[in-house]
């Protein structure tokens, strides 16, 4: 539903807000000092959550950034590359912590839905070393965001992994929003996390938690990544009052199918009145509307949106997304069509 201001915000599914049960659960939760290992609270959702992915460990973190960084500095060495699409998350939109806190580079890969194939990884891997940059790590992301929330199949990843690991790379996945891939795949948690050697997922996306992700790997990984997380400002104290909001969206992540379904609705509309500018039938919780094709100036349907209270973003200049998450209906969706379909009409070729 929309938001009480009667705003509807699709620019994306980290605009949730906390539920009742969240708020309630974060008033009433135990806490103790985190940094000595003394909050009650953290320490259940790490395991809990290390349970559902099928690791050994967890930590968690302020964001999903920080559990990128984290790992990417626990992977690599000062002057390495890492191997990752063009578009990928960590390389574009990490405000280059890459290159600023693990003195590392971007080796990338031109291509769709976030995949990289065995092939790609044996020929650029065979141009590193002696004069260039060595590729010791190979990042994942997964759902893709610049591609709409594609999920990179199961199949590529692993074949992807593996010929990474033959090269003598390690691998983390950006998990950022892996219960949305999970679902929309049907392949488990635990499955996408035994092919890496870290994963971070994020909390306040899909789940629709306020604050919040985990890094997660071996023992001695987390054990490591902890060190990490405190030289980056991220330790925290009675930090239990966020995480009890996490246990209560971890209670229902399988909700998230919801928002597939919702933005396949959405989709269908849009591609009725855009057929070339819109797929309507997206993976996961994000559909695309793009400038190519589209009878109606993108600029000009955000603004008659805007005014009509219903917020949307562009992920570029020739791409405007729309997020769905909790915090948005069927009626949120009717909304859209219904200021599309007053743009349409006002077209010359309508009148």
């Amino acid at each position: 539903m929309a938001f009480s201001d009667g705003q509807a915000d699709f620019r994306s599914d980290t605009v949730t807000r906390p539920t009742a049960a969240m708020r309630a659960a974060m008033a009433s939760a135990d806490v103790g000092d985190d940094v000595y290992g003394e909050d009650p609270t953290v320490n259940a959702l790490e395991e809990r959550v290390a349970g559902l992915l099928g690791v050994e460990a967890a930590l968690y973190v302020t964001s999903g950034m920080m559990g990128n960084q984290i790992a990417i500095n626990l992977l690599t060495r000062p002057g390495d590359e890492i191997l990752c699409v063009e578009t990928a998350h960590v390389r574009n939109h990490e405000n280059g912590a890459a290159s600023a806190n693990s003195g590392v580079a971007f080796r990338t890969v031109t291509t769709s839905g976030g995949q990289i194939s065995p092939e790609t990884i044996a020929r650029l891997t065979a141009e590193s070393g002696y004069h260039l940059p060595s590729i010791t790590l190979l990042s994942w992301e997964n759902t893709h965001n610049y591609s709409g929330g594609t999920v990179v199949p199961f199949d590529v990843l692993v074949a992807g992994s593996e010929a990474a690991r033959s090269h003598g790379m390690r691998v983390h996945l950006d998990g950022a929003r892996l219960w949305n891939a999970a679902i929309a795949s049907g392949v488990d948690l635990a499955q996408w996390t035994g092919i890496t050697d870290s994963v971070q997922v994020c909390f306040s996306k899909g789940l629709g938690a306020p604050v919040g992700s985990a890094v997660c790997g071996s023992k001695d990984f987390v054990e490591a990544a902890r060190a990490v997380r405190h030289r980056l400002g991220g330790a925290m104290r009675q930090v239990g009052v966020l995480a009890a909001a996490v246990d209560v969206a971890l209670d229902e992540w399988e909700r998230i199918d919801g928002d597939h379904t919702l933005a396949r609705e959405l989709a269908v509309g849009l591609a009725e009145r855009f057929p070339l500018s819109v797929n309507p039938s997206p993976e996961t919780n994000m559909v695309l509307l793009h400038e190519q094709g589209c009878s109606v100036p993108l600029k000009t349907i955000e603004t008659a949106l805007g005014e009509a209270g219903v917020r949307v973003g562009f992920i570029s200049p020739t791409m405007l997304r729309f997020c769905t998450h909790r915090d948005v209906n069927s009626d949120d969706v009717r909304r859209v069509l219904g200021v599309v379909d007053m743009l349409v009409a006002d077209l010359p070729t309508n009148r």
